[in-house]
């Protein structure tokens, strides 16, 4: 049996709201996970995802879907603020106790495991993405051709899955943040001096390019952090191949808070 509390503010001043799930005989050692959802910044939200939040806590997390203010009213880094705001509000809050920052973990899915990636630097929660992008101002110097579209198929006719894709990279990189300040947005360009266990889970041809996650794994191998990846075939995009992959990412994280 999960309870669910719904639409808990965690920001008073923006009403930003946060979803828990319970999960049945929750006591001082439970576990806490919270899941970033993704949408490019610029759409999704915590109602979205009820059934995964249900799965997680089935599984033994105390589970929080928090949401974040949307691109393109609110552009970078609002919503990068928004998840540290989140952070520092749950570790004050009544569903922490005082020792409960090593008993948190996350999952993101696509731009929402970017977020995840800037959290995981910053506080060390082990962390497990999905299909998270991490490369913008490059990609975006190295693509100029591309025309940006939410609905590429339909808005521009365009046929080729991987014109689709890119399409729709640059549109919604340019909804959340400017031309200027790309670099910074880049998941390179994060603090991980507190970066603990990390894994992240891609496909081989999907939105996310393959070839960008390997560069920042080689950037934080040099860093001296260690990085599990896990190349999924085909081209899925982070839900679409979430229900396949979940024990992996719960087992990965069961294993890094025993350590």
């Amino acid at each position: 049996m999960v309870v669910i509390k719904k639409d808990i503010v965690y920001d008073l001043r923006h009403n930003i709201k946060t979803d828990i799930y319970f999960p049945n005989n929750t006591t001082t050692e439970t576990k806490i996970l919270v899941f970033w959802h993704g949408g490019g910044w610029f759409r999704g939200d915590k109602a979205d995802i009820k059934w995964l939040g249900i799965k997680l806590a089935n599984a033994g997390f105390m589970t929080l879907i928090p949401n974040y203010r949307l691109a393109p009213e609110n552009k970078f880094p609002t919503a990068h603020d928004d998840a540290k705001a989140f952070i520092n509000w749950l570790l004050k809050s009544q569903y922490t106790d005082e020792n409960d920052h090593d008993n948190i973990v996350q999952i993101g899915a696509s731009s929402g495991g970017t977020l995840a990636l800037y959290l995981a630097g910053l506080y060390g929660f082990p962390t497990v993405t999905w299909s998270a992008p991490v490369n913008f101002s490059a990609w975006i110097k190295n693509h100029q051709d591309v025309q940006p579209s939410k609905d590429a198929k339909n808005e521009l006719k365009l046929q080729d899955p991987k014109e689709i894709r890119a399409s729709f990279y640059k549109y919604f990189t340019l909804t959340y943040a400017d031309s200027a300040n790309l670099t910074s947005l880049d998941a390179d360009s994060y603090d991980y001096s507190n970066l603990r266990q990390l894994f992240m889970i891609n496909s081989a041809h999907e939105l996310t390019e393959l070839s960008d996650v390997l560069t920042l794994i080689k950037k934080l191998a040099a860093l001296d952090h260690s990085i599990q990846l896990l190349v999924v075939k085909g081209s899925r995009h982070a839900m679409d191949y979430a229900n396949d992959y979940l024990d992996e990412s719960l087992d990965f994280l069961f294993q890094a808070l025993k350590g």
